[in-house]
């Protein structure tokens, strides 16, 4: 364990796992719950095309992805924990601005502020857990906040669901204000600040210049950034169009969180799964054996898929694509950790880049993957066996690379 700043005791380690997943857990929260309501919505706003429903969840991912550059450095400069106050402030600015919606212009909008706020709590709490820990025990925490996190897409659907059957789409993003509420008076009372006065760096053009050159021109945390996004944006592009599979093709109905919460288990139990083997197999070999998961799982699901004309039946979807979130649930936490480990000093504004050129990528792939749905499968199994191939190459170049910490 890195100690940088003992000035007050930390937390114990269970409540730190547990305060973080669910600061971690508002992006989640506000893609999954709102998917039982893009039917909704739309009619409700007058939405024609029904694909246009996706941008609700890709506009948000749009916005963190810019948030992400901004919060970094903010968070090297004034603290980790003062950022997460203005990036929670800035999303329950968008919620509000989302809920008040008459048409789906000012939706839209009011989603690209939430994720822009959203970024806050999520790269001010990263750097906040790469003060403390490194290497292999930052896998590890991640892994054990990752279990935990993913409880959240298992309910979320279902929140959502549970909220529409007494009120309408719009009770949604109250929620979202009370849980981002909840969560940061927690952080607020409970978490002491990690980055003391004089290691902060105050922000100017010149040294973010610096950093971001040091950092994109880095081959390791460049080809771990873009893994990560490329692996997210598989993920997105499931979640954007997951709800009309299910209803079109399987007919769920009520059923469909259910569903959800299944497949979702999946990365669930390898991130618990992870966080057990990382200090003895190292983040390398896990990373290499989820990626040919990856594509074993992935080619067998395409062969399926066309088998079935484009709709297996419902044992054969689901077991596929619980195979494929084990894969996701071994990566997550480490290629984040691979990625960081290079970092050094500039923690704050190296995990902005990373996850801000992540969602940007998982945003370049979700979108045309998800216009590729023609009520059938297909696009999913091909989204994971092309990006889960470039994956690999990315990872594989990273590990002949020599570059050192940052």
């Amino acid at each position: 364990m890195n100690q940088r700043l003992p000035v007050t005791p930390a937390l114990r380690l269970p409540e730190f796992v547990a305060l973080f997943a669910v600061m971690m857990s508002l992006t989640a929260m506000s893609i999954d719950a709102m998917l039982p309501a893009l039917p909704a919505i739309g009619h409700s706003l007058g939405v024609e095309d029904s694909k246009d429903t996706q941008l609700i969840i890709s506009l948000f991912i749009l916005g963190m992805g810019c948030g992400e550059i901004f919060f970094g450095p903010l968070s090297d400069a004034i603290g980790r924990k003062k950022a997460i106050y203005i990036g929670i402030g800035i999303y329950c600015a968008g919620a509000v601005l989302a809920l008040t919606a008459t048409g789906i212009e000012q939706l839209l909008l009011g989603r690209i502020v939430q994720g822009i706020g959203v970024s806050g709590p999520k790269i001010a709490s990263r750097a906040l857990i790469r003060d403390q820990f490194e290497g292999n025990a930052m896998a590890r925490i991640m892994s054990f906040i990752m279990m935990v996190f993913i409880l959240t897409p298992m309910i979320a659907p279902a929140v959502g669901q549970f909220i529409l059957l007494f009120g309408e789409w719009r009770s949604i993003f109250l929620v979202y204000l009370v849980a981002a509420v909840l969560a940061v008076t927690w952080m607020g009372i409970r978490q002491p600040e990690t980055l003391l006065p004089e290691h902060r760096i105050p922000i100017s053009l010149r040294n973010l210049y610096q950093s971001a050159r040091l950092i994109v021109s880095h081959p390791k945390v460049m080809a771990y950034t873009l893994t990560a996004g490329l692996i997210f944006g598989t993920l997105l592009s499931y979640v954007s169009t997951t709800q009309a599979m299910f209803q079109d093709l399987y007919q769920a109905g009520a059923r469909f969180p259910l569903y959800f919460a299944i497949l979702a288990l999946g990365a669930g139990l390898a991130s618990m799964v992870n966080g057990r083997l990382v200090m003895r197999l190292g983040m390398q070999r896990l990373t290499l054996c989820a990626l040919s998961g990856i594509l074993v799982v992935g080619s067998a699901f395409l062969l399926l898929a066309w088998y079935y004309q484009g709709i297996p039946p419902l044992w054969i979807f689901m077991s596929c694509c619980f195979l494929l979130f084990f894969c996701h649930g071994m990566l997550f936490g480490n290629i984040n950790a691979m990625g960081m480990q290079y970092l050094g000093r500039v923690a704050g504004i190296g995990s902005s880049l990373m996850s801000s050129i992540s969602s940007w990528t998982a945003v370049l792939v979700a979108i045309p993957i998800g216009r590729l749905y023609d009520h059938s499968v297909t696009h999913i199994p091909i989204a994971y066996l092309a990006s889960g191939l470039l994956a690999l190459l990315l990872v594989l170049a990273a590990r002949r690379s020599q570059a050192g910490a940052v």
